[in-house]
């Protein structure tokens, strides 16, 4: 069994829990690769995983217009597409959730000054197995869940079975926004934390087949 059911959209501002920042630190770069032509512009984009294929599809239509342009698409999180754009290591960093006060810090300290555009808007979905009778849970069970508190399926109307639980890393913004809106419920002075139990899974789409299984 895996945990649980339950659809969060867009609650504050426009971004939350899946919806995109286009990160901009500007500064493309000519390449240096020498099986590249002289003349080529690489813009190298890392991020947030939800928005890998968007962007690749951003990618593509803007090399075509841009024939002497090299967009570069890379996952791996919100927060490691932030890291790297404070770093230089990238132009364009895609998240899944505002910059991090101390992220705009480091990033000002490194002599750079990100914009933040919000290109789309999306939401937060807790699936269940297929087989799974309980078809929906509340914010605080959730929240009860997601810590510890609630272990078994029997305390929420389900079958005498413990409750496995799957999220994200704690790099994706994924990870960000259920900390603070669903396990916290919008409290900034919480303190509370996912369980130790929890399964980090490095993607979406590997959360959605360990539920299958």
């Amino acid at each position: 069994m895996r945990v649980a059911s339950k659809k969060f959209p867009h609650a504050v501002w426009l971004l939350l829990v899946l919806s995109a920042l286009l990160l901009n630190c500007g500064g493309a770069r000519r390449d240096e690769n020498q099986n590249s032509r002289p003349d080529e512009i690489v813009i190298e984009n890392m991020g947030s995983d939800t928005m890998v294929n968007l962007a690749l599809a951003w990618a593509e239509e803007y090399m075509r217009l841009h024939p002497d342009v090299r967009l570069s698409v890379t996952g791996g999180g919100s927060g490691t597409g932030i890291a790297a754009m404070i770093n230089g290591t990238v132009d364009l960093a895609n998240a899944s959730r505002e910059m991090k006060p101390e992220e705009l810090d480091a990033a000002r300290q490194n002599g750079r000054a990100p914009q933040e555009f919000v290109v789309a808007r999306d939401a937060i979905t807790v699936v269940v197995h297929p087989s799974n009778p309980v078809n929906g849970l509340t914010r605080q069970q959730l929240a009860d869940i997601y810590t510890g508190k609630i272990t078994n399926w029997r305390a929420v109307g389900g079958a005498d079975r413990p409750i496995v639980l799957l999220s994200r890393e704690s790099n994706s913004g994924t990870y960000v926004y259920f900390l603070e809106n669903v396990i916290r419920q919008g409290d900034a002075q919480s303190q509370l934390l996912f369980s130790p139990e929890t399964l980090l899974m490095p993607s979406s789409e590997g959360i959605s087949a360990e539920v299958r299984q």
